[in-house]
């Protein structure tokens, strides 16, 4: 009747409109809640402070929806982490030239290439039910199939993944996220190291990452190439130019 209000549902404390409900019955608790905060204003009680958060305890990307924070951070498997508060003039200059390099391969292919800040969502299994519990911000990812894409960022494992090495995130970026990619299936990781001007390439065979090789310009390496787009070269003494 006219006057009347429609009927509400209350799910992940937001209060969400029954009609959105019936036209939107795919999504589960996260996209909901990112779908809501976006186009309708609705969210839970915003975090700005970081000191607020427990370190000890893991979060999902629900949560991740309700920080505004001053500071960059990454989930993976639920766990916090700080990103650098800003990379260094080096970091920037060479993630900027592989940006470019990237994208001038792409452009005219399916493929699409992101730089940082770029949330990279990832869930634990592949069950649609399941909430989502890591969220990234490589430096650059390359996604071809386009179902992964959305507003939000890419849901789903890039094709391919480049991290530019600083001395805060060095371990993660070996470690961590090294086992993520892996676990995750993103098909090429490649990882830039200012200091020694080198970029190591692991392709993933079998489900495990091998080495392609460290490809150093120090060793007289003119350009690198891995295994996933092999007609794409990069220019070492180019990237890592002073």
């Amino acid at each position: 009747m006219r006057g009347m209000k429609p009927p509400i549902a209350v799910t992940n404390q937001i209060t969400v409109p029954m009609k959105i409900l019936r036209f939107t019955p795919h999504v589960f608790p996260a996209d909901l809640m990112y779908f809501c905060v976006k186009y309708f204003g609705m969210h839970s009680k915003y975090i700005t402070d970081i000191n607020d958060l427990d370190i000890k305890r893991q979060y999902t990307y629900t949560d991740y929806l309700t920080w505004r924070l001053n500071e960059r951070v990454e989930l993976i498997k639920g766990w916090l982490y700080k990103m650098s508060p800003a990379p260094r003039r080096v970091h920037q200059k060479i993630e900027g030239y592989l940006f470019y390099e990237f994208f001038g391969f792409f452009k005219n292919s399916p493929c699409e290439v992101y730089q940082s800040p770029f949330d990279v969502r990832l869930k634990k299994h592949k069950d649609p039910g399941d909430e989502i519990d890591t969220v990234v911000q490589p430096d650059i990812c390359v996604v071809c199939d386009p179902s992964k894409l959305d507003d939000a960022g890419c849901l789903g494992a890039p094709d391919l993944i480049v991290e530019v090495l600083s001395e805060s995130t060095a371990k993660k970026d070996y470690n961590e996220k090294f086992n993520l990619y892996e676990e995750n299936g993103v098909k090429e990781y490649w990882i830039a190291d200012p200091a020694n001007k080198s970029i190591e390439i692991f392709s993933l065979i079998d489900e495990k990452y091998e080495s392609l090789g460290l490809f150093s310009e120090k060793e007289g390496i003119a350009e690198v190439a891995g295994a996933l787009f092999p007609e794409m070269k990069i220019p070492l003494r180019q990237i890592f130019s002073e």
